[in-house]
C-alpha cells in the first residue's frame, strides 16, 4: 500500500510490516495535536482516539513546517 500524503495528519509510529497480518500507525492531527491509533489486520481496520490513563486524548505539539 502506497502512503498518502495529507496536509492534516502525520504518522509518528509504525508497528508492524509488510507482510505481517496486523499493523498500527500513529497519526497524529496537525491542527489539534490529537493522537490516534489506526490498525489494520486482513480485511478489517479501526480508527480511535488515543487516551492517556485519565481518558483524556493524548495530545502532541507538531511544528507547522513539519512535512514529512
Amino acid at each position: 500500500m502506497k502512503p498518502i500524503k495529507s496536509d492534516r495528519f502525520v504518522c509518528t509510529e509504525v508497528s508492524g510490516g509488510a507482510f505481517d497480518t496486523c499493523q498500527c500507525r500513529v497519526l497524529v492531527d496537525r491542527k489539534t495535536g490529537v493522537n490516534y491509533l489506526w490498525t489494520t489486520g486482513g480485511y478489517a481496520g479501526g480508527l480511535t482516539v488515543l487516551v492517556d490513563a485519565e481518558g483524556k486524548p493524548v495530545v502532541t505539539a507538531v511544528p507547522v513546517d513539519d512535512k514529512e
